[in-house]
């Protein structure tokens, strides 16, 4: 086996055995990492990898989106106008290529993986 084979392997182990709220903190995490890919190369000029990955970025928050159900948390409506807003914000910065609008989405998302590392930390506790 492989480095790369050994890779996979455990990255594929470590979604198959984490709790609901571990995933979630794992799909905000690449969120943000997706945005600041994306940054980067917006910075370098190399615009089909920025469009890559706000594409992915993008699929992330219409999955948040998705899975969430709005009625059964408490300020459910609030956080699914805010994945809207993000998702929007992702768009704009890849159909304008506005280094601006990324850096938006980019602390929209930190901020995100950061709610959601301390509430699945508080669940846990």
């Amino acid at each position: 086996m492989n480095a790369m084979d050994a890779h996979a392997a455990y990255r594929s182990n470590s979604v198959a055995t984490a709790s609901p709220a571990r995933l979630l903190v794992m799909l905000v995490e690449r969120l943000v990492l997706d945005v600041e890919r994306a940054r980067s190369a917006q910075e370098r000029g190399a615009w089909p990898d920025a469009h890559r990955d706000l594409l992915h970025a993008q699929d992330i928050v219409l999955e948040l989106e998705s899975s969430l159900v709005v009625d059964q948390m408490p300020a459910g409506r609030q956080l699914a106008a805010l994945y809207a807003y993000l998702r929007g914000r992702l768009v704009e910065a890849n159909v304008r290529r506005q280094v601006a609008v990324t850096d938006e989405a980019l602390a929209l998302a930190r901020q995100l993986c950061d709610t959601w590392r301390e509430a699945a930390t508080a669940a846990v506790s």
